[in-house]
């Protein structure tokens, strides 16, 4: 089942953090590390997602709190974007109907599919309660979703049986 985008927004409201608090941070105590591939218009999403993950210990990369990105999207934003994906532990792809139809995200996802294991690519399917999105990709990567205890679990590509503790990875 994809995560229900009202649990990330409920997510987003939480004003206790967990976790590494910087990427820095994150190395020293050995935490893993994401890319989080998403549609700015999702911010209030993405930001329910890092603290869904922060909660498991890992700390997540966002473009737009990177003070050192451009204010315009160029050149210099996708080699800044290649350079993260590639120093990060994982791809994240959170997908809604914004980043579904995303100009950026289908070159990100792209980009890291041909830098990364598909062991490091993550797709984090989401549903309003009437359409679900990300469901092309879950052939292809394995899926980040709750259990029914509601703790982060990845799941294998085409599985809904067997999962493992984010926390684990």
């Amino acid at each position: 089942m994809p995560i229900k985008i009202d649990i990330l927004r409920a997510a987003a409201q939480r004003t206790k953090t967990f976790g590494p608090h910087t990427l820095t941070e994150a190395r020293m105590k050995g935490a893993k590390t994401a890319f989080l591939c998403h549609s700015h218009r999702d911010a209030e999403l993405a930001k329910g997602l890092v603290h869904l993950l922060a909660e498991a210990g890992w700390s997540v990369y966002i473009d737009w709190e990177d003070s050192s990105m451009p204010e315009q999207p160029n050149q210099e934003t996708a080699a800044k974007i290649q350079q993260k994906i590639k120093e990060l532990n994982y791809f994240l792809f959170l997908a809604t109907a914004n980043s579904m139809s995303s100009r950026w995200c289908p070159w990100e996802i792209g980009y890291a599919d041909g830098q990364k294991p598909n062991s490091q690519l993550l797709i984090v399917p989401t549903t309003d309660g009437s359409n679900s999105h990300g469901n092309e990709y879950l052939q292809l990567y394995r899926r980040v979703d709750l259990s029914n205890q509601g703790s982060v679990e990845v799941w294998q590509p085409g599985q809904s049986y067997t999962s493992v503790p984010i926390r684990s990875l």
